[in-house]
């Protein structure tokens, strides 16, 4: 029914009907519908995961084929930069193999297992929650995977089912198999997978073939100190080879026994016993001829490094290095040809590493001399193991002092020096011929390898200062904080290959590269799964301050007067060398370079024995000057380019500074644009007081000073320089005139007749006595007395009075003398002018300048006039001066005179 308008109520006044709600019931609703939702993405994640579980956990293999699953093998094959293949990996089952129940497992194998790898491996469910967190941390902050969380079981899931890559995705799928693999099998079946197919190096497989293969005998029979070592192969088998570094094999025993100890598992009794035992191994088993098999177990060290060792043996992996199998067949031959003359001076092996300094790239490394010698130890890669370089390390001491302010020219003393050692005795190093040079440039300081100079050099600059540059370089083996200034001379340890690349830097102008071993990889179907990379340019050294170390290491005349001109460092083009030799003849070195190559030399014995008196430049050097002459027979042979900023000087050849005339002889040397040279200091002209003998000085008279030439070594090698012939300077200033010499005289510039007052000073050192004179003119021929001697000192006072009463009218000198107990006479003159007219008292004194002092030709106080060679002086004022003494007068105690 329709409603009429009277029913329909007026807009204005209409209330609106609102529906009251249920605040509680609303919560509840959301809550309700929260959960819903909530759970139902729970189950939508838990079917996911379950069906991504289900999915991986359907892909493992019965217990059976888990072991067959884990003989598979695909070769990795390592070649040169040619592509000239060095070294197959070949099937296991070709080298040893044997496969160990569990039961067989010696407690302490299994123990040291646990305690080394996975704590944690008897309890967790095959992954460790705290460990994955603390990893996915570290992880996310670097952006990268950089540190794992594997577990044993983890690992067992990495070595048979998985690929290499480092993804996230990959860390997923390992952690769902470890977690099924741990639900389907016992640890003690996993257990025995781990330890049965880990490769534990020299193509052992297992720790049943490595107990054969280390130990010559079955698992079961392994002490604690083997468990131990076994255990620690499992991780860089190449890196802790107990054939090729014993010491790192023991490092890393030490290691595992101290977990063992952490965990509970062995005492500390046995922790003392078992760290101190021998290495124990077996002679290792001659094996096949192989291409530089050093050069191969060190690329195998860095792919297990980065790519696990498991991953390496068995990915099939075609691995391309740096090295020019040519250039290192040229190594070997160059240290066999000389092998036998070594081995007359008992040194039995050579060690040699050869690079390219514009891209860091090694190629050649040769680690010994027979790589299978087991009388020297031949396994041993001597090219990576820290030894003292002896003198090699010289030019790193001199980079220093380059930026110092040191130059090639620098001064340096090859004498006998004694240096401050804290509570030792003082430090007091001798050269390698037990003979002195005396004073030498810089330049043949390195060149002809003195010790005191770098000594006394690293004395000034400071050990830091060295420590500082040799990092810079890529030297990271100088760890120590005790180092001494015989740091300079080689106390600290190196090793070859490290050196040779801080050379590098020198070859490359100032700029460091990295050396690099691998250039890249591929798989089995040729895909490049590590591609090659351009080398970093890393400036490290001025550039001129590497031109200067070439130029030096290059000059063969620098260096003939310690090593003759024909010597093994010089080739048949410009090449830089320094040769090196521990002072108990242990190791020699050579290190040398052009700008295309660089090589270093070792020779010397692995046990660290000592030579017979073999040095650097006869035992290695050899060696560096065959193969440089024959590695770069066939290429162009630049010299190094000098930079910019540099600049050329006539210098002094001893003192290294400008040449001035003083000098003998001059030379051309380079200074930085910067800094140019200053004047000589050794050949130098001083002023000798006659009177005292003794260096002059402003007060000392200066007809009484002589210029004279004299070489100055600084007053500590006078001794020296006087005994070799040199005329040295005194050191002591002059001690007869030690006051400013004050003779001064002033009179009116003109007055009438009368009495004049003479006013000014009349002192100065060794004064006896003064008088005043007048004479007639400008340049009198001859003077009256004034006063007679008087023996008092003035300073600024009466000197005496003229009576110039009667003196006709016209132009006069006066003159004062003042003589000295030596008998010496100085004098000073002031011109008056006599007005005519009656006289008058004498007007104040005008000022007066100052005036040359000459000696008075007499000073004897009788009144007779004297000649004086001296100009008319003008009135005076404070006379300095430094004089040679004349005629001798004879001081006379007199009583001053009144006025007259």
């Amino acid at each position: 029914m329709r409603r009429a308008p009277d029913d329909i109520p007026s807009p204005w006044i209409l209330e609106p009907e609102v529906e009251e709600l249920d605040t509680r019931a609303m919560i509840l609703r959301g809550v309700a519908i929260g959960l819903a939702a909530a759970i139902l993405i729970l189950a939508v994640l838990a079917t996911s995961s379950i069906a991504v579980y289900a999915h991986f956990a359907r892909d493992l293999p019965s217990p059976q084929e888990l072991y067959e699953r884990t003989a598979t093998f695909k070769t990795t094959r390592l070649y040169d930069r040619n592509g000239m293949l060095l070294y197959e990996i070949i099937d296991p089952l070709g080298g040893r193999r044997v496969v160990v129940p569990y039961k067989e497992f010696p407690a302490d194998l299994v123990n040291a297992a646990v305690a080394t790898e996975d704590k944690t491996f008897f309890s967790n469910p095959g992954v460790n929650p705290v460990s994955i967190v603390k990893a996915l941390v570290q992880n996310l902050r670097e952006g990268e995977i950089v540190r794992g969380a594997s577990t044993i079981t983890q690992q067992v899931v990495k070595k048979v089912f998985l690929s290499p890559e480092q993804t996230y995705s990959r860390k997923i799928k390992e952690a769902i198999l470890a977690t099924e693999l741990t639900r389907r099998y016992t640890k003690e079946e996993i257990l025995q997978v781990y330890l049965n197919e880990s490769y534990l190096g020299n193509l052992s497989y297992g720790v049943g073939a490595a107990s054969e293969t280390y130990f010559g005998k079955p698992v079961s029979q392994l002490a604690l100190p083997e468990s131990a070592l076994l255990v620690g192969l499992l991780q860089a088998p190449s890196l802790y080879d107990p054939y090729v570094n014993p010491d790192a094999a023991l490092d890393r025993r030490e290691i595992v026994l101290r977990l063992m100890l952490a965990e509970g598992y062995i005492t500390l009794e046995q922790f003392e016993s078992a760290s101190t035992a021998p290495l124990g191994v077996v002679p290792r088993e001659p094996q096949e001829q192989r291409e530089a098999p050093h050069w191969v177990d060190y690329v195998r060290t860095q792919l297990e490094a980065e790519f696990g060792a498991e991953t390496l043996y068995r990915g099939g992996y075609n691995v391309y290095t740096t090295l020019d199998l040519n250039l290192q067949h040229i190594a070997e031959q160059s240290a066999r040809g000389h092998i036998d003359e070594l081995r007359a001076r008992n040194a039995h092996n050579a060690a040699l590493v050869a690079i390219d300094p514009s891209n860091g790239d090694i190629l050649a490394m040769l680690g010994s001399v027979d790589f299978d010698s087991q009388e020297f130890g031949g396994q041993v890669n001597v090219a990576t193991q820290p030894r003292q370089p002896g003198s090699t390390i010289k030019p790193i001491a001199y980079l220093a002092a380059f930026e110092h302010g040191y130059t090639p020219s620098t001064m340096l003393m090859d004498l006998k020096q004694s240096f401050p050692d804290g509570a030792n005795p003082p430090y007091e190093p001798t050269n390698y011929d037990e003979r002195e040079y005396g004073p030498l440039s810089l330049r043949e300081a390195l060149a002809c390898s003195r010790n005191i100079p770098v000594v006394a050099t690293l004395n000034d600059i400071g050990i830091p200062a060295m420590l500082e540059m040799a990092q810079r370089l890529g030297i990271h083996s100088l760890t120590r904080q005790d180092y001494g200034l015989a740091l300079a001379l080689g106390s600290g340890e190196v090793t070859l290959l490290e050196l040779t690349s801080a050379y590098a830097a020198f070859a490359n102008q100032g700029y460091r590269i990295q050396p690099r071993a691998i250039l890249y990889i591929t798989d089995q179907q040729g895909r490049t799964v590590v591609p090659e990379t351009e080398p970093t340019l890393t400036p490290v050294i001025d550039p001129r301050f590497a031109y200067w170390l070439s130029d030096i290491l290059s000059d063969n005349q620098a260096r003939t007067r310690t090593f003759g001109a024909d010597n093994p460092m010089k080739l048949s083009f410009p090449a830089a060398v320094k040769t090196g030799t521990t002072n108990d003849w242990r190791d020699g070195w050579t290190v040398g370079y052009t700008p295309e190559l660089v090589a270093g030399v070792w020779v010397g014995n692995n046990d660290n024995t000592t030579t017979d008196r073999l040095d650097g430049s006869r035992g290695a050097g050899p060696i560096w000057h065959d193969f440089m002459e024959q590695a770069l027979a066939d290429q162009p042979h630049g010299a190094f380019p000098r930079p910019g900023g540099l600049v050329e000087a006539q210098v002094c050849p001893i003192s290294g500074q400008l040449h001035t005339q003083w000098c003998p002889e001059a030379v051309t040397a380079t200074f930085l644009e910067e800094a140019p040279p200053s004047a000589c200091t050794v050949h130098v002209e001083l002023g000798i007081c006659e009177v005292s003998g003794q260096l002059a000085t402003e007060n000392c008279p200066r007809d009484r000073v002589a210029m004279r030439v004299f070489q100055d070594y600084r007053p500590a090698w006078d001794a020296w320089a006087q005994a070799q012939g040199f005329t040295t300077p005194p050191r002591e200033t002059c001690s007869v005139h030690s006051e400013p010499m004050n003779i001064v005289l002033q009179a009116p510039a003109e007055t009438a007749p009368g009495i004049v007052t003479l006013q000014g000073s009349a002192e100065m050192s060794g004064f006896a006595y003064y008088y005043l004179e007048y004479g007639q003119g400008t340049d009198p021929q001859g003077w009256v007395r004034i006063t007679d001697n008087i023996n008092t000192a003035v300073r600024n006072g009466l000197l005496g009075r003229w009576d110039a009463s009667l003196m006709p009218a016209g132009d006069y000198t006066l003159r004062l003398i003042v003589a000295t107990q030596e008998g010496r006479g100085y004098e000073t003159r002031a011109a008056i002018h006599i007005l005519p007219g009656a006289p008058t008292s004498t007007p104040p004194p005008s000022a007066t300048p100052s005036v040359t002092l000459v000696p008075s030709p007499s000073v004897t106080p009788s009144p007779s006039p004297t000649v004086t060679p001296s100009p008319t002086q003008t009135a005076t004022a404070t006379a300095t001066w430094t004089a040679t003494p004349t005629e001798t007068a004879t001081p006379t105690e007199e009583p001053s005179p009144t006025a007259t």
